[in-house]
């Protein structure tokens, strides 16, 4: 929390992060106990003196110039400690929990640029931690710590194959390392969240939410995508003090909508909003580097036809149907299924699909309509580590399934998405028409219908239970909530006049994109 947000409040500053007195105060408490936690896991199997040292973030260059991207520490290190600043490292005894925090040594010229430098007892006090050393002494304090081997971070990332950086010094060569043992137990234990963390998480989810009503309410036919994107960010940080997002945004409509990761550098958010389309938006907050992450799906005329209805509601009772089922000791492979199950069942009845559901799924049609996994971990990384760990269930193999992030059986304190969708992916449709297997339970001419749809996806986030599964997320889900939401608009909050008035006047050769 800044010192001068405390001032002007009134009060003493107390170790923790705010943006201002509208917003969630994160307390260094929920670091510390993360510390606590780790090191209560990690003690039964290390040596006495055994020691944690990781590696914050470094500035990253754009490319050849002498800018940088904008600074986000490395997850693992925030969930350690929390501090801010890139160049640091941090050290933690693991048979007391002693912790040391050491930040570089700048040269006093940074402080023209970068402003006024903290001294080490600056940064103990902000951070809240035992210890505060610089960089160049790390040799000396460790020897002092009394350590006989560090753990440092070495695992792979199974979102994505890249390896974490272990930590390195000048002089590391000197101690004993153990680069094995940590990765698997500090992702553990980020997968339970603590009391602190899901309040954290809950705010993010909330503004997120906040965010996302006020699309509905203000989305009118001839804006841009990159608008609704615009005021999505303008809301989430004026109201809620989140400067960044979780992932980039997918803010599609109409066909578009099918392209699961729309919003990419080739596909900005950069096309029309035409009246009678589906929204598709996917955008979520970030707060301290905990993640939202959220998709809502609508008309951009606040009124559903029956086509979209159709689709909309077989996903909102594949969503349902997981939230409902979902609790401690069941898997998350068989939650993937049951959303499967229960949307084909409702494409049958809709008169898109024809025959058993059963033989639909071992035909692998699931995959052919929904092409990536029911959902995935959530906290400080969108898609959040832990997913395959050695002790858990590996990757499955059959089609769909094997886009899950995770295989895991559910345990209470884990926070996940459910995210079933329904889309109609032109070459996924031309290459089931023409199998033999799956073909046969197509309707043609029904699809013929849906092939320019674009796609629906409902996300929430939700929160593991010891007997069940709590929706943090806050958003009109029935199309009688949506339509009665999207139909108040004019009492409603709205965007700014210079981004809707692109609704009126529009030329008749005007196209979305």
């Amino acid at each position: 929390m800044s010192s001068s947000v405390a001032r002007c409040n009134g009060e003493a500053a107390q170790p923790g992060y705010s943006m201002g007195p509208h917003t969630l105060k994160v307390p260094m408490e929920l670091f510390a106990l993360n510390r606590q936690r780790l090191c209560e896991a990690l003690r039964p199997s290390v040596p006495d003196g055994a020691v944690v040292l990781l590696q914050g973030g470094d500035d990253v260059p754009f490319y050849c110039t002498d800018i940088s991207y904008e600074f986000r520490q490395e997850s693992f290190f925030q969930w350690l400690c929390g501090v801010q600043e890139q160049g640091c490292l941090v050290a933690l005894r693991v048979r007391d929990g002693r912790c040391v925090v050491f930040v570089p040594r700048l040269p006093s010229e940074y402080a023209v640029w970068m402003g006024r430098l903290r001294a080490p007892d600056e940064f103990k006090a902000k951070y809240a931690v035992e210890q505060v050393n610089y960089v160049d002494e790390i040799p000396a304090v460790l020897q002092s710590l009394g350590t006989t081997e560090l753990l440092t971070l070495h695992g792979t990332n199974t979102d994505s194959g890249l390896t974490c950086k272990a930590a390195s010094f000048d002089g590391i060569d000197k101690f004993k390392v153990d680069n094995s043992i940590l990765h698997p137990v500090i992702s553990e234990c980020r997968v339970i969240k603590t009391p602190l963390e899901l309040e954290v998480l809950r705010y993010v989810v909330r503004v997120s939410s906040e965010a996302h009503v006020l699309l509905m309410r203000s989305i009118v036919p001839g804006m841009m995508e990159y608008q609704c994107e615009a005021a999505f960010k303008n809301y989430v940080y004026q109201h809620g003090g989140c400067r960044h997002v979780s992932y980039t945004c997918i803010c599609c409509t109409g066909e578009r909508g099918a392209t699961l990761h729309y919003g990419h550098a080739g596909a900005p958010n950069d096309c029309g909003v035409m009246d009678g389309a589906m929204c598709l938006f996917d955008m979520g907050a970030n707060y301290y580097g905990y993640a939202a992450d959220i998709t809502c799906s609508f008309p951009v005329n606040g009124k559903f036809t029956a086509d979209q209805r159709l689709i909309y509601n077989a996903v909102l009772k594949a969503n349902l149907a997981v939230m409902s089922a979902a609790k401690p000791g069941v898997s998350w492979v068989d939650m993937h299924r049951l959303a499967n199950r229960v949307m084909l069942a409702e494409l049958t009845t809709g008169g898109l699909l024809k025959g058993d559901v059963d033989e639909m799924l071992k035909a692998g049609l699931g995959a052919v309509f929904q092409p990536h996994g029911l959902g995935h971990l959530l906290g400080l990384d969108v898609h959040d580590v832990g997913g395959y760990l050695a002790k858990d269930p590996p990757r499955p193999t059959e089609p769909g399934v094997s886009k899950l992030r995770t295989a895991r059986t559910l345990k209470a304190g884990m926070v996940l998405t459910i995210e079933p969708g329904c889309y109609f992916v032109e070459h996924l449709l031309v290459e089931a028409l023409a199998d033999p297997v799956q073909s046969k339970f197509l309707v043609r001419e029904a699809l013929e219908r849906f092939r320019d749809f674009g796609g629906v996806r409902i996300e929430d986030d939700v929160l593991i239970t010891e007997t069940g599964c709590e929706n943090l997320t806050l958003v009109p889900r029935t199309v009688e909530e949506i339509e009665a939401t999207m139909q108040s608009r004019d009492e409603g909050a709205k965007l700014p006049a210079h981004i809707t008035k692109a609704s009126h006047g529009l030329p008749s050769n005007w196209h979305p994109c």
